[in-house]
């Protein structure tokens, strides 16, 4: 039976849920399987039936909302937009059930992600206690966001910014590795520390001492999880960012990055199957089944990121309720000129964009038309650079501040 709600369901209401919910689920995936958790697998499966509700509403939406031809032709780019971020909650969906079945943890390097999952527990002597998420404005301080909250036997996901951290919270947060030591010192009140293997303690590296050529496979297993992990979320990124900005360029590269990461999954089966060479155990044949599994997900976000990128190669004109879901959702995405001459020959490094603002530089276009995409740290920045970012719409007036100097109020 239909939902009472349904017939009256906002296209632009639908949208911006879409487009949380799935990029929260893809991080919530991967700290399920990181942390081998299955408490936050199940959670993801129920982000993922919402996903699918979502997607049965906007159909009937727009069906309801077309009044002509014109109509129909813009909503049916926001309905292809809107079934690929239900593949992309489904392909998070897939990635949690390893967390459920088997442990992969010794075949990932969380250092080689651009953007970390970690755990922290709130402790006595926490400047995070007792104060709201939206007042301590983590994401612009520190450049991490909080996923979830364990308090007790209880999980909040996502939680609002009036939630109030609590001493003996554990809490998971995702963000660019540079701001882990800022954050978890807030968290603790310690300095961060790297964990270190434990003497005698065996994970992949314990094992692998024992075979050389297996050591090696396995640490370039962990090696293309993690490119594939990392390249999944930039075409996500960059394939909004050529809807936002109509730009052919961009969703030519998410086109390109796409055809990379069907080559990265070839060969990531190849060396599946070279650790499996001399496997007995039923336990290892699992592992080695899980990390296919997690890579074919993964793979299969960028193809539904070049689906959303497909509706400005395919010159698709969107109705113009996409544009503003975008700019009300919890991430924006910010296209901006670098006119402040006092960063000109800074890096991004020197910079700290992402832990002093949130954003995340997807991609730069230099004065002479040339791209750089998932610029790194070293890269440089120079007089009439423009910037591709997303991030939390709270960072958006210290980027412009950082970026524009002087000449922000003249915009």
């Amino acid at each position: 039976m239909l939902d009472v709600d349904a017939r009256t369901f906002n296209v632009k209401d639908v949208l911006v849920q879409m487009k949380d919910i799935s990029g929260s689920m893809v991080d919530l995936a991967y700290s399920a399987v990181l942390y081998s958790n299955p408490e936050i697998a199940k959670e993801v499966y129920k982000l993922e039936e919402r996903m699918h509700s979502l997607l049965y509403k906007m159909r009937i939406a727009i069906m309801l909302g077309a009044r002509n031809m014109d109509d129909a032709v813009e909503f049916a780019g926001i309905l292809q937009i809107a079934s690929a971020a239900e593949k992309i909650a489904s392909a998070a969906g897939d990635i949690a059930k390893i967390a459920e079945s088997v442990d992969i943890t010794q075949y990932l390097d969380r250092s080689d992600f651009e953007e970390a999952v970690i755990n922290v527990r709130i402790k006595p002597a926490s400047e995070l206690t007792n104060k709201t998420l939206e007042g301590l404005k983590l994401e612009t301080e520190t450049g991490m966001s909080v996923l979830a909250i364990k308090r007790g036997s209880k999980w909040m996901y996502l939680p609002p910014g009036s939630e109030r951290l609590k001493e003996g919270d554990l809490i998971i947060i995702s963000g660019p590795t540079e701001g882990i030591p800022a954050f978890c010192k807030l968290a603790t009140g310690e300095e961060y520390r790297v964990r270190e293997k434990r003497e005698g303690e065996e994970g992949a590296e314990g094992k692998a001492k024992e075979e050389k050529p297996r050591k090696r496979i396995t640490e370039e297993i962990a090696d293309f999880m993690a490119d594939m992990k990392n390249l999944s979320e930039l075409t996500v990124g960059l394939a909004y960012s050529a809807v936002m900005f109509e730009s052919k360029e961009i969703a030519a590269e998410v086109k390109d990055l796409e055809d990379t990461m069907d080559r990265m999954k070839d060969e990531l089966e190849i060396l599946v199957m070279k650790a499996a060479r001399g496997v007995t155990s039923k336990t290892n044949f699992e592992e080695l089944r899980g990390i296919l599994h997690v890579a074919i997900s993964s793979e299969t976000i960028s193809d539904a990121a070049y689906e959303i990128a497909d509706v400005v190669l395919r010159d698709i004109k969107l109705h113009p309720v996409f544009l503003a879901s975008v700019r009300e959702s919890d991430e924006v995405i910010l296209k901006m000129e670098v006119r402040n001459s006092a960063i000109f020959g800074n890096t991004l490094r020197d910079l700290k964009i992402e832990t002093r603002t949130g954003m995340f530089v997807l991609a730069i276009r230099r004065a002479d038309g040339k791209w750089v995409y998932n610029p790194g740290g070293d890269a440089v920045l120079k007089g009439g650079d423009l910037l591709i970012m997303r991030g939390p719409r709270e960072g958006e007036d210290k980027v412009r501040e950082i970026f524009l100097g002087s000449e922000r109020g003249q915009e």
